[in-house]
Formats: C-alpha cells, sequence, structure tokens
C-alpha cells in the first residue's frame, strides 16, 4: 500500500457500524519505532524525530510530526535531515523493538490463536472464536488497544473487517490511535471510494500505470473489463486488482507455525566444478541456515545437504549429531564433511543447499560446551555477528573467504 495517508471515506449509513461478520482485526503500532525509541525520552513527545543513523544511512520510522515534513521510512538520512533540519535524530534499539514486539504479540496470542504476523509491528487476527468470550469485535479490538498502550506505552491502530485486504486497509486509514469497522454490507462502496494508490499492492509505478489509463478511483478500476487491466498492467497485476476493487479477498488468517527445519539452497547461472567454490558456497549457506536459527530462537540436531547435478539428479545426505546446534561453525563442518565424502572431484553441480532439521527451542535445548572452545566461545561469536548484523544491515560481518565475491551473485568469482 501507499505510505501515503488517505481520507477516510464516507459512510452513507447511519449509526455506528454493525461489525457483525466482521472477525478479521488488522493491528499496526503506530510510528513503532519512534513510539518505542521515545519511551526513554519523554521529552521528545510531540516534536519532529527521526529513527536512524549516519548521513549514508537510511530512515527506519519517524514521527508523525516529522512526517508532516515529507520524511519517510527508508528515506535517505541526508535528504530526510534537509527536510526536516530541526528533528532530533535517535539511532535504533532493535533490542528495545524486539522485546516490546514479542509482548505485543503475546497480548495477541492471548485473545485468539489465529495471529499472523507480518512485521515486529502488525499482525492479522482472526477473532471469531474470542467474541463468544470477549464480545463483538469492535469491542475486541478497543481491548487490544487499550492493552497495548497500558502495558506498552504505545499506541496501534486497527481495521475491523471481514477480510484481510479490507482491515488492512481501515488500519491504515485509521491513524493514528484510530479504531475503522468496515461493515459487511459496505466494504464494496468502502474500498471504491478510494484513490488507486491506497489499494494493497499498488506502489509509484502502478500508480502512475493507472493513471495514463485514465483510472483515478477504485471505483474506474472495478469498472473497466479485467482484460483491460491485463493488457495494461500485467496479468497477475491486472486480474489481482480487479478482485480488490471489488473487496473480494479470499486470504484466511495463517497463524504462523513452526518451522520443521530451516534450510537454504543456492542455484548456480552455469554448472560449477571447482571444489573449492563449492566449499565457499556451503560456508555462505551455513551461515545463513545459522542466522535464521538463532533468529527463529531454535536449535537442530541433523545437518543436512542437498546436492543437483548438471543432469538434474538429486541426492542428499544427512548426519545426526550428539547435541543440538545453532552455531555456524558445527553446520558447515557436518555440511562439508558430508559434501567431501561423497568424493565429487570435478563433478558438474547444478545446485548446493545446507538444512538443518531436529528442530527445538533453544531456550529448552542442552548446549554442552566442548573442550577446545575458547572462553568466549563460537556461539556467542555468532551472537555478536547477529547483534552487527541487525544494527549495521546484513552481510556487514561475515568471513574472510567470502569477502571477495560479489554478493548474492551465485557464480564464481572472477577468474574462479
Amino acid at each position: 500500500m501507499s505510505r501515503r495517508q488517505f481520507a477516510l471515506p464516507e459512510r452513507a449509513a447511519e449509526g455506528p457500524p454493525d461489525d457483525t461478520g466482521c472477525t478479521v482485526l488488522h493491528v499496526d503500532m503506530d510510528a513503532f519505532y519512534a513510539s518505542a525509541s521515545l519511551l526513554s525520552r519523554p521529552e521528545l513527545v510531540g516534536t519532529p524525530v527521526i529513527i536512524g543513523g549516519g548521513n549514508r544511512g537510511v530512515v527506519l520510522s519517524a514521527t508523525y510530526e516529522a512526517r508532516r515534513f515529507g520524511v519517510t521510512s527508508a528515506m535517505p538520512m541526508g535528504r530526510a535531515r534537509r527536510l526536516c533540519p530541526q528533528a532530533t535524530v535517535i539511532r535504533p534499539d532493535h533490542e528495545l523493538y524486539s522485546q516490546i514486539s514479542k509482548a505485543v504479540m503475546a497480548t495477541f496470542a492471548s485473545i485468539t490463536p489465529l495471529v499472523e504476523p507480518l512485521s515486529l509491528d502488525e499482525a492479522f487476527l482472526d477473532v471469531s472464536g474470542a467474541i463468544r468470550r470477549l464480545g463483538p469485535p469492535a469491542q475486541i479490538a478497543q481491548q487490544i488497544r487499550d492493552a497495548v498502550h497500558d502495558e506498552q506505552g504505545i499506541t496501534c491502530s486497527v481495521g475491523v473487517a471481514p477480510t484481510k485486504f479490507v482491515a488492512k486497509l481501515a488500519s491504515g486509514l485509521a491513524k493514528p490511535d484510530g479504531l475503522v469497522v468496515v461493515p459487511v454490507d459496505e466494504v464494496v462502496p468502502f474500498v471504491q471510494q478510494l484513490p488507486v494508490g491506497a489499494l494493497w499492492g499498488v506502489g509509484d509505478r502502478t500508480e502512475e500505470a493507472l493513471l495514463r489509463l485514465g483510472l483515478h478511483t477504485v471505483a474506474d478500476i472495478a469498472h473497466t473489463p479485467v482484460e483491460t487491466l491485463r493488457r495494461g498492467l500485467g496479468e497477475a497485476m491486472g486480474s489481482q486488482l480487479h478482485e480488490l476493487s471489488w473487496a473480494r479477498d479470499p486470504r484466511r488468517v495463517e497463524p504462523v507455525h513452526r518451522e520443521k527445519s530451516i534450510g537454504a539452497d543456492e542455484t548456480f547461472p552455469y554448472d560449477v566444478d571447482d571444489p573449492a567454490y563449492i566449499h565457499r558456497e556451503l560456508l555462505r549457506l551455513s551461515d545463513r541456515v545459522a542466522a535464521r536459527l538463532r533468529s527463529a530462537g531454535m536449535m537442530g540436531r541433523t545437518v543436512s545437504i542437498k546436492v543437483r547435478f548438471a543432469d538434474f539428479t538429486t541426492i542428499t545426505r544427512s548426519r545426526t549429531l550428539r547435541d543440538p546446534t545453532d552455531v555456524s561453525r558445527d553446520i558447515l563442518a557436518t555440511a562439508r564433511s558430508l559434501y567431501d565424502a561423497l568424493g565429487l572431484q570435478r563433478a558438474r553441480i547444478r545446485l548446493v543447499g545446507v538444512r538443518v532439521e531436529g528442530l527445538l527451542d533453544a531456550e529448552r535445548a542442552p548446549i554442552q560446551g566442548l573442550l577446545d572452545e575458547p572462553d568466549h566461545g563460537w556461539r556467542e561469536a555468532d551472537r555478536a555477528v547477529d547483534l552487527a548484523s541487525r544494527r549495521f544491515g546484513a552481510g556487514s560481518v561475515r568471513p574472510a573467504s567470502l569477502i571477495d565475491r560479489k554478493d548474492d551473485q551465485g557464480g564464481p568469482a572472477a577468474g574462479g
């Protein structure tokens, strides 16, 4: 959806909106990173504040006072400072954001098990099973807003609707610190009054294409033949916008299920027969898998590799470890041993993958120290890398043997 704020459409009906059948909620924290950062700086509340760092960085978030000057998330910091020179700049505190997010998600989980997080600061909830216990959907939404404010000291906006698409639209139109209910029999006029830029999935380029077609409102899209939309926007986008223009969205709220395994693989742009390059790729994939394990709070006992040859023949090998791990070094050592045992000297390889299975919560996993592990071991080193990656971006710290590779191109380095 466009980052611009749109006006809330007018209702033709009188009286409070009927929330019967509006069992989907979209809850979105208001300027989350900025609001969280101001918890320890209350003197800055009500003033322009930008969350970011350095002239070459980008804006993570901004208070609504800074947004009035045109500051938006992902904007280069240099431009943000020029637009709003009076703003106070605060460096991000990702650990704080994670803590508050976990507490907010726990509040959602106390309402319903059907919670679909979209990011740290927003989620869909299906409250159909909570109505008998907690009351109608709008009442549940207000309870959530009150709980988030009372317990975390920040505000959120909630959209209440029969579908995910309309609920997300409604929460955006409720900002900041608001609640919007879209009754079942009002969803079509609600959506069709909006400008095309408000539709989910319409970015600047798609909006420009729609305007060139003479389509300014969602109602214009709804009354344009779908074949015309497909020709002008592409098959997928044309069909999607036609459905959304009539408020059609069959998707259900999908709660996050615990992964049974976590892995990564790489398909090369051309077949590779260099064992040294394969070893470097196993290192990169092992680092990626280990980081995903730690991010998910998981550890695993079984490491497996996948190798696909030029003729598309695929083999897998696995080994179960004595103790569960989330350490890059352990995963790499096992993956490399499994690969070397295959004896593939000059085989032409199309794809390699690394996966960890047999997952369990890291907090419950027994961790056995190794005799040759230094006082500050490999696990602590990996966590230091995680911290640096959160602060400076993914790939800011990586093994020296990967530095001379072009990032994520999937092929050997020049001269390799």
